[in-house]
Formats: structure tokens, C-alpha cells, sequence
């Protein structure tokens, strides 16, 4: 079983586990002839089997839903607030089930892999689509023995596979939670994404995508696109309070120094780099712009109206890049959807990750139906 997607992070199995899929045809003609999907999970599955709750992370998220920075882990569980004995989603009570995505870079199969030549397969990984990666977790629950999902939870990127999770296998989720996202990417969200895949292909050391036999990789690239994302992530009224035009503690601009803001957006694109790969953000950010839950099936309203999954829909009051018209859309014409969730937030996009009491209200509403 190929752990390859840890090209230069070295050994990360971690808490890992792994599941060997085999073959997988895509939704665009192409093929992977071997697919393997790494997870973690919490709890016990319950002799019926009916506890299990699947969290889908968002773009740069990973297995590591839960658990402390560690050897395999260079990051702290991305949802470890709401997952746990006596949190929102109770371990006592439900089997957890965290996935890396396809095309990631976290154990599943992704452009860091090793192909049957066992060579990276770098730029010649299939472009991928959200249903792509949505059978690849259908696939996962069928090892596991899940039939059906007590509730599927995501948000930006997840929120957009737990809804293909809900329009295209209804018979295997019992509920949604729908956090910050929407039925299909916007103009506004192809746009600022196109950005970030741009930045990444201009860097000098991309060379095409094959760069991982090389002695420089493209994190310039990847984080001048992490700096990017990471300002439509937040808002403005955040960076106003937080920084404002303070200078970075120990540095004169005259010398050149940086602006506080700009030594934040530093660490962020530092943290990304130590623990992503450039394909795989690209590959994951096409992936979200292609995103219609419409296609092929008459478009979106047709799509979400068939769809009688029981949904709760959360919006972030302050969130630029998934603005609430998107969650609104999707209250107003998904049958068995929930009044909207709105949470009032100063952090933007990123509150599905951070506002604890709020999002964990919703929680409880998601799994009391």
C-alpha cells in the first residue's frame, strides 16, 4: 500500500489508517488504477451501525479532525473544538470518521503519489471533480461497513462534497450539516481560485508540476496563493482590530520591516508550506471551481428540490468569499432544510472552524433530526 503522498514530509503515518480502493473511473473520462484513501477515526461503531458521522475538510484540512500537534501530525485536529467525549459530537456516543481527500496530500492518492511507474504523477494527475471525491468516501464507508451516515458535516470545500453526499446517495445520509458553502462555485470564487492557481504555476520551481524528483519545490508560489485565500478566509474588520497599521513587534519599516499584517500572512503561508503539496492545492482548488451540483441533473434547482436529505444550513454574517445569499439558496429549495443558521462573526469564512458556540448549536440541531 503506497504512502507516497508524503513526498518530502517525511513519515506521517501518524494516527492514519488506510483503506487500498483499487481502480476508480472519473467523472471527466479519466482513471486512477490505484486508489488509496487515508483516514482517522473516533469512537466505536455501534453494532447497528447507525452512530457514524463523516467530517469532509475543507481545502488544506487533512485526517486530523481531532488530536494535538504530534509526531505524523505537523498540525492541530482542524476540528478538535466539537469532537470529543462530551463535545458536540459526543465519542462516547458516535463513530467519527475523518477522510483525506482524493488528489490531497495527507495519505490518499493525490499528484505526489507514485503512479504504476512509480514515479510522482506530478502534471500527469487527472483533473478531479468534487464527485470524484465524493465516490472515493462512498467507497471508504463501504469497507467500514456504513451503510448510512448519521450526519455528514463540512464546510467550504467538505460542505460541498456532505452536499453531493446528500444529492447523489440520499439512501446514505441520514442529515447534512451544510457550513459555509454552496451549490456551485461563483464568478467571485472561480476568480480569486484562478488567482491562487496562478501563483503557483508562475513560481520558477514548478516546472509543469514536476518538481518533486527536484532539489527546490514551489512554495513561493504556494504561499503567495496561501496569502491570497487566506485574506478572503478573514475580514476586514478582523485585520482592522487585530493589526490595524500596527508594525511588526521588533522591526522598523524604514528598514525593512513589515506590517504586522504582513508578518501574519507570512506564518500562515509558512505553516501551509511545511505541510502541503503545490499540486495538490491546485488540484483541490480546480476541483471546488468546477463545482455544480446542477450538472447533469438539470441544474441547480432541479438538483437540490429532488433532494430530501434533512439539512442544516449555517452562514457566517461576515464570510466574503461564501456570502449568505449562497446558504439562503440553499435553505430556500432544498425540501427538508432547516430555518438558515446564521452566526455572527468578526473571522469570515473561517468561523466554521472557530465559532465554537455557534457552530455547535448547529451541531446538536444537525443530529437531533
Amino acid at each position: 500500500m503506497q504512502n507516497s503522498s508524503f513526498w518530502r514530509l517525511g513519515d506521517l503515518t501518524g494516527r492514519r489508517k488506510f483503506c487500498q480502493l483499487g481502480h476508480l473511473d472519473l467523472e471527466l473520462g479519466n482513471h486512477l488504477p490505484d486508489v488509496v484513501v487515508a483516514y482517522e477515526t473516533w469512537g466505536e461503531l455501534n453494532t447497528s451501525k447507525d452512530n457514524a458521522v463523516l467530517l469532509c475538510h475543507a481545502l488544506t484540512g487533512d485526517t486530523h479532525a481531532v488530536g494535538e500537534v504530534e509526531p505524523g501530525h505537523l498540525s492541530p485536529g482542524w476540528w478538535d473544538e466539537f469532537v470529543g467525549p462530551g463535545k458536540a459530537i459526543d465519542t462516547d456516543k458516535y463513530f467519527v470518521v475523518a477522510p483525506n481527500v482524493l488528489g490531497g496530500c495527507q495519505g490518499t492518492t493525490g499528484p505526489s503519489s507514485l503512479n504504476l511507474n512509480h514515479k510522482p504523477y506530478g502534471s500527469t494527475f487527472p483533473k478531479i471533480t468534487i464527485k470524484d471525491q465524493v465516490e472515493v468516501e462512498f467507497q471508504l464507508a463501504e469497507h467500514l461497513g456504513i451503510k448510512t451516515w448519521r450526519l455528514i458535516a463540512g464546510g467550504s470545500m467538505g460542505g460541498m462534497r456532505a452536499l453531493e453526499w446528500a444529492v447523489a446517495k440520499p439512501g446514505n445520509v441520514k442529515a447534512v450539516l451544510l457550513m459555509a458553502t454552496s451549490a456551485y462555485a461563483t464568478a467571485d470564487q472561480i476568480a480569486t481560485q484562478d488567482i491562487q492557481v496562478k501563483a503557483i504555476e508562475m513560481d520558477p520551481d514548478y516546472f509543469g508540476g514536476d518538481y518533486y524528483l527536484r532539489e527546490t519545490q514551489p512554495i513561493k508560489g504556494l504561499g503567495l496563493a496561501r496569502r491570497i485565500a487566506h485574506q478572503s478566509y478573514r475580514t476586514e474588520r478582523e485585520f482592522k482590530t487585530r493589526f490595524g497599521r500596527q508594525v511588526q513587534p521588533g522591526e522598523v519599516l524604514e528598514s525593512g520591516g513589515r506590517f504586522a499584517i504582513t508578518s501574519y500572512l507570512d506564518h500562515q503561508a509558512d505553516k501551509l508550506t511545511k505541510r502541503f503539496d503545490a499540486n495538490s492545492y491546485k488540484v483541490l482548488t480546480n476541483a471546488m471551481s468546477l463545482f455544480d451540483v446542477g450538472l447533469n441533473r438539470g441544474g441547480v434547482l432541479n438538483a437540490l428540490s429532488a433532494c430530501n436529505v434533512p439539512a442544516v444550513v449555517v452562514a457566517i454574517s461576515s464570510d466574503r468569499l461564501y456570502p449568505k445569499y449562497l446558504q439562503q439558496e440553499l435553505v430556500d429549495n432544498l425540501p427538508n432544510a432547516k430555518p438558515l443558521v446564521e452566526i455572527d462573526s468578526d473571522y469570515g469564512h473561517d468561523a466554521f472552524l472557530l465559532e465554537v458556540s455557534g457552530i455547535s448549536s448547529a451541531i446538536d440541531l444537525a443530529l437531533e433530526i
